[in-house]
């Protein structure tokens, strides 16, 4: 029979109260147990002597048969220095899944293309402007005979 520390949650909705049992890990969360060894009242204050009342002998006891605690009773027995916890480290937690990954590229190609079309509307009216100096310098062209002729006659 494998026995776990966990917690069993009492209370109203949105009012949690929690009793800390050693359960067999096949029956209901909230169903049938073995012994109750504690309770945890998260609505209490960090700092408050009530927020976690545990039976240490009975933690021990049942420790020292086997029982494995969940993570959170693991937390409890840490700070009542009933049994070392080891630290556990996720150094992904913080990375964004694939999805958000994917949508970062898109967003990042399209801010790459519109710099691009903003660079060459820069760059576009300045060749303008070359082009225009460049005609201004440049001797005026006489129209040819043919067409001087055919200004006149409208005229």
């Amino acid at each position: 029979m494998a026995i776990a520390l966990r917690l069993s949650r009492g209370g109203a909705k949105k009012r949690p109260y929690y009793r800390i049992v050693a359960a067999d890990s096949r029956y209901p969360r909230d169903g049938r147990y073995l012994e109750q060894i504690g309770t945890y009242n998260p609505l209490l204050a960090k700092d408050d002597e009530n927020r976690v009342n545990l039976n240490e002998d009975r933690a021990r006891y049942w420790l020292g048969v086997g029982a494995q605690p969940s993570d959170r009773v693991a937390r409890f027995l840490d700070a009542a220095g009933i049994r070392e916890r080891a630290a556990r480290n996720n150094p992904n937690k913080a990375e964004p899944g694939e999805k958000a990954k994917e949508r970062a590229e898109e967003k990042a190609a399209k801010e790459a293309e519109a710099a691009e079309a903003l660079k060459a509307a820069q760059e576009a009216p300045a060749e303008e402007e070359k082009a225009e100096d460049a005609a201004a310098e440049a001797p005026a062209e006489e129209a040819p005979a043919e067409d001087a002729g055919e200004e006149k006659a409208e005229g």
